[in-house]
């Protein structure tokens, strides 16, 4: 069986954070998949705004550069629920880049008819808002429903927020009329199943849903188009602190495809 490599990439900084990621995507990985797990060098510590998501944006690009030049990539998963940076990051590369965040809204419609997402703080709640009416999902998702807590609270205070997320589930269970729950984090990754034990219902995770979706994705042969608006950048200068993108030094050319 061939082996697939798929490389999870945290957009924040938080190396716990993407350890963990890392471990639980390794954790539903079928045979053969091997799951490596990185982090910008640079950005925001969590991603809990617009502004965030612009910063840490640039670090998915710089993640996707340097696994292209590395090579024996077959897949890249983008593990914020605000998809940062996704389009750009599938103009750079052949392989399949799924946002977790898209992945968790098909994969919720696959069980359920209707679902909630249960995020951290009611602002990026907005965000979620945003990525339901672009990727066409606003008429599934009946709440967005927020526990409150900032995003690293996960990692520093994880009974606590691990007991306001259920108590959130549990309420849009019992209030929304859904047959699924969606969580809007990636650092709830690996608390996907006691959530579901707690709750009693399927509970769709970003990360894990993603990884199953690149895996399907590399197994059928499908890769990312290079006809259209994903075709590589134009190569160009890039100055001041973005120098060192001139030219992209892409491994791929088009006239290779």
């Amino acid at each position: 069986m061939p082996i697939v490599h798929i490389r999870i990439i945290n957009p924040n900084t938080t190396v716990s954070m993407t350890a963990a990621m890392g471990q639980a995507a390794q954790q539903q990985a079928g045979p053969g998949t091997t799951v490596s797990a990185s982090q910008p060098d640079a950005g925001p510590v969590s991603i809990e705004s617009h502004f965030d998501e612009a910063i840490s944006a640039v670090g998915v690009a710089e993640e996707v550069l340097k696994g292209e030049r590395e090579g024996g990539i077959d897949a890249y998963v983008v593990a914020c629920f605000g998809d940062p940076g996704l389009l750009a990051a599938r103009e750079l590369t052949r392989a399949p880049v799924i946002g977790i965040a898209e992945a968790a809204f098909h994969l919720a419609t696959l069980v359920s008819t209707r679902f909630s997402i249960v995020t951290t703080l009611g602002r990026t709640g907005i965000i979620a808002e945003h990525l339901l009416q672009q990727y066409g999902f606003s008429h599934h998702c009946r709440r967005i429903r927020a526990a409150e807590i900032p995003v690293l609270d996960l990692e520093h205070h994880p009974e606590a927020a691990f007991t306001r997320i259920v108590e959130e589930c549990c309420r849009a269970r019992d209030e929304d009329g859904i047959g699924a729950i969606v969580l809007g984090c990636g650092g709830m990754a690996n608390l996907t199943q006691e959530i579901s034990r707690e709750v009693g219902l399927p509970v769709v995770e970003g990360v894990s849903a993603a990884l199953k979706l690149a895996e399907s994705l590399v197994g059928l042969g499908l890769y990312t188009s290079k006809h259209g608006d994903l075709a590589y950048p134009r190569p160009k200068a890039f100055t001041g602190k973005f120098a060192g993108l001139t030219d992209l030094a892409l491994p791929l050319k088009p006239s290779t495809l």
